[in-house]
């Protein structure tokens, strides 16, 4: 377990690969975010510095950002446990939707294999003859099901999301508000230098039925963020997120398997440094802003 687990006083309610959540009271969750970094959906032994409070900060930036489109739940990330500074959330308890709210705006990952293979995305028809990481005509909204610790989240189209929601119109409003807040950030990040390429949000409801957003907002874990200079449709892009880890992962003779390998300090610090990017360009303010705002 990770030093963001050892929280003396709390119970643990959960654990994910790389998030600890904590209950607080009846109606409030700690949300604290660590340093573990996961490709192929096993953790690596070797955490990321920074990485946990570089995740909050940023996440921290878009509730703010995009609080005039959508509620969230964040309630304080300074009424935290000290062992949790910079990289804990206190946050609403909600009754979470049980699916991703994925927004694709340009053609990468499983998106690209899938339309490779079928022409469309989610049953989304694309336009024939795309290039890999070619801007989409328009953002897509392409939800996928929330998977278990160790499997992977599977790609689904609106009418099977809709049966597992159970809400065919929350279902609508969902992908209403996933595309604006993908289109808010996508235009902030591209006045920086940063191309969002895609990313999934989660939502959950307050008692009173009012939506919240969530979880992670438009970070590097959560998103696929390349940079504007170099960019390229033909190929794979170089990217300011985990992209550079999974990519040393996938060439070390590892058979993605559990365990995990360790990853080398020259990947860890290469790793590192994307993610302080991201979050600096994003933000435009240093990491140590974050941290002194934060008692991090």
């Amino acid at each position: 377990m990770s030093e963001a687990a050892a929280l003396p006083g709390l119970e643990l309610a959960s654990q994910g690969k790389v998030r600890d959540i904590y209950t607080v009271g009846d109606d409030r969750l700690l949300m604290v975010v660590s340093d573990r970094i996961s490709t192929y959906d096993a953790v690596h032994p070797t955490p990321i510095p920074d990485k946990g409070k570089m995740l909050t900060g940023l996440t921290a930036f878009w509730l703010a950002e995009t609080e005039q489109i959508v509620p969230n739940h964040l309630v304080s990330y300074t009424d935290v446990p000290e062992q949790a500074r910079g990289r804990g959330m206190l946050v609403e308890r909600l009754e979470m939707v049980p699916v991703e709210c994925v927004v694709r705006g340009y053609i990468t990952g499983s998106g690209w294999k899938d339309y490779g293979s079928t022409g469309a995305v989610c049953g989304i028809e694309l336009p024939p003859g795309l290039s890999e990481s070619e801007q989409l005509p328009e953002p897509i909204f392409t939800p996928a099901t929330k998977a278990e610790l160790g499997d992977h989240d599977e790609n689904v189209d609106f009418d099977r999301a809709a049966e597992i929601v159970g809400d065919r119109e929350l279902l609508e409003e969902l992908r209403r508000l996933s595309l604006a807040i993908y289109e808010h950030g996508a235009r902030h990040a591209r006045e920086r230098g940063i191309i969002l390429a895609d990313t999934k949000f989660e939502f959950g409801r307050r008692p009173d039925g009012t939506i919240v957003l969530g979880d992670e907002v438009l970070t590097p874990d959560s998103s696929r963020f390349w940079p504007v200079d170099g960019y390229e449709p033909g190929r794979g892009q170089p990217s300011f997120d985990k992209q550079f880890v999974r990519d040393w992962a996938a060439g070390s003779g590892w058979d993605k398997s559990p365990p995990a390998p360790p990853i080398p300090d020259e990947v860890v610090e290469g790793t590192r440094a994307r993610y302080q990017e991201a979050y600096e360009r994003i933000t435009g303010e240093p990491f140590s802003a974050w941290l002194e705002r934060s008692g991090g």
